[in-house]
């Protein structure tokens, strides 16, 4: 087993023998399978995009296929299986219609060998053998390859991990009818990449950054399916108590479905709530007044779900990651969906499903039996609400009211070390502002920083997926500030566990962002060398202890 794309990784050098997420060998190995299929199925549909010959299914097939190895996503080798059938059939379906193409004399794949196609394009694996174990086999000739240079395997690892956390979000936005060719366009360009011997250091390095490039427009893409489907979110309170009824829990990040959900439980006398990285769904306006019944959050982020999943008493619909391995005492009340699995788990099939049986379910579970104490949180400090306050945020800096800001997120995790981001918070002065978003936040979204003014000084900005917003308001003050986002008195504090994280970082990297402190700790798959360049190019650092941390940001 090699898998290191995560921040979890065994004794942060990655996982050898069995995956600190709960993946198994034989799992990891058929999702590397399933990448070097896809990574066959790129210079098709390139060649196919370049004929005009419609490859959308293949298109969102291949985000969604992406999105399933992700850390946390499918744990169910029987998923896998079909992926790789439908990529192989996606594959040849294409080449049929090029084939029969009438645009004739057009140049052959820039890197045939022997024929129009690389032989990467032309692998089937054996159906009737270990899938397993070819996909072992495949796995170690990518390493073999990458041996003469090490940091140029760095680098491919990085540009691979950043596309699938790009496939995330582009999966989410065409859900919402929102999409961009260019988009697949590169998702193709960065998998066929992978084969190529003939690029350099330089060249990687600036795949990295494109990879950014691409990750800020399907982020963009993603903010316009959601504020255009449900509007802007504005600033909600949002009960952290359970109160008496039947109930249904959502996690994962999928607002659409979770809209499906709220839409198919009207008028049955059960309570919705969200967990995990769905507590900003709340903050929507269209989403909140269509349905009364979507009541509070429940729980705190990811790792945390197996406490939180078995005290619930209702059904629970898992959207998309991240998913841990579920235990027997809540398993039969627990579904999944589109691109998650576990072996033995409820599916629910098709892009918007029928919720009948979690209804059901929800229905013969006993619910919350009284209302508990009240508690509650805010969210819905996403960009236009910031924003619309800008000139006072900026008045508030000139009268010395705001000495910096901090945007303190990412993604959270089981791994220790983590709890460097509540200190850091709880140690931040009373004259700065955090901004916050994805499930970086419950180590200290609960926490009551009061006011400066009639400014919160703890703003959830959202989760993951709208890191887009959170860049716009970083934009929107330097504007404001009539500077370069590097001159703000902000600070960037970033934890890290996932791919959509390291497309994120990406991201901020192509705009040019220094002195980001990233952690807990580094990417196994970053070498001392690159991390050396992205150091020295653009003041990458780890994080270090909040003191410290807290007095190069304040300048102490």
């Amino acid at each position: 087993m090699f898998c290191e794309q995560c921040e979890q990784t065994a004794s942060g050098q990655g996982c050898h023998q069995w995956g600190a997420c709960g993946k198994g060998p034989e799992v990891n190995a058929v999702q590397d399978l399933l990448i070097y299929c896809l990574r066959g199925l790129a210079p098709v549909a390139l060649k196919a995009k370049e004929l005009g010959i419609s490859t959308h299914e293949a298109d969102v097939f291949t985000c969604e296929a992406m999105f399933a190895t992700m850390t946390n996503v499918n744990f169910n080798q029987k998923s896998f299986t079909k992926y790789i059938q439908k990529a192989i059939a996606l594959r040849e379906a294409l080449k049929t219609q090029i084939a029969a193409s009438n645009k004739s004399n057009t140049p052959p794949y820039k890197g045939g060998e022997g024929g129009d196609f690389p032989p990467i394009s032309s692998y089937t694996p054996d159906f009737n053998e270990s899938l397993a174990v070819q996909g072992q086999d495949t796995s170690l000739k990518l390493i073999e390859e990458s041996r003469s240079n090490i940091d140029i395997f760095s680098l491919k690892l990085t540009v691979l991990y950043g596309v699938k956390g790009l496939a995330s979000y582009n999966w989410h936005a065409q859900e919402l009818g929102e999409e961009d060719d260019a988009v697949y366009h590169f998702c193709y360009e960065a998998l066929a990449a992978i084969d190529r011997h003939d690029l350099t250091l330089d060249d990687w390095i600036n795949l990295a950054l494109e990879v950014g490039k691409y990750n800020l427009r399907t982020m963009e893409l993603l903010d316009a399916g959601h504020t255009n489907t449900y509007g802007h979110p504005v600033p909600t309170v949002v009960p952290l108590n359970a109160k008496q009824g039947k109930a249904i829990l959502v996690s994962g990040h999928d607002i659409k479905q979770l809209e499906a959900i709220l839409h198919q439980t009207a008028d049955k006398g059960i309570n919705v709530y969200t967990h995990g990285e769905l507590l900003p769904a709340h903050g929507y306006p269209k989403l909140k007044e269509k349905y009364p019944h979507l009541y509070g959050h429940y729980g705190t982020a990811w790792q945390n779900q197996t406490k939180d999943f078995a005290k619930f008493p209702g059904a629970i619909v898992l959207t998309t990651n991240c998913l841990m391995p579920p235990h027997e005492v809540y398993e039969e009340k627990l579904f999944t969906m589109g691109p998650v699995g576990y072996p033995g788990l409820n599916y629910l099939p098709e892009s918007t499903p029928d919720f009948t049986p979690v209804i059901e379910k929800a229905l013969a579970l006993p619910g919350f039996t009284e209302d508990e104490p009240p508690r509650s949180v805010m969210t819905g400090f996403a960009r236009n609400a910031v924003l619309n306050v800008a000139g006072e945020v900026v008045e508030a800096v000139k009268r010395g009211d705001i000495r910096h800001f901090f945007l303190v997120g990412g993604c959270d995790g089981a791994k220790p070390g983590r709890t460097y981001y509540t200190e850091f918070v709880e140690k931040v002065p009373e004259d700065c502002v955090v901004l916050t978003l994805a499930c970086g936040k419950f180590r200290f979204f609960d926490q009551n920083l009061g006011k400066i003014g009639e400014i919160p000084r703890l703003m959830d900005v959202g989760q993951c997926n709208d890191a887009y917003s959170a860049i716009q308001i970083a934009l929107g003050l330097a504007q404001a500030f009539n500077v370069g986002v590097n001159e703000l008195p902000l600070s960037m504090i970033i934890s890290w566990y996932e791919q959509k994280a390291i497309a994120v970082l990406l991201t901020l990297l192509y705009l040019g962002i220094k002195d980001i402190r990233l952690g807990p700790t580094l990417p196994a798959f970053i070498t001392p060398n690159v991390f050396k360049f992205l150091s020295d190019k653009y003041n990458l650092q780890a994080i270090r202890t909040p003191d410290e941390d807290l007095a190069a940001c304040l300048g102490g």
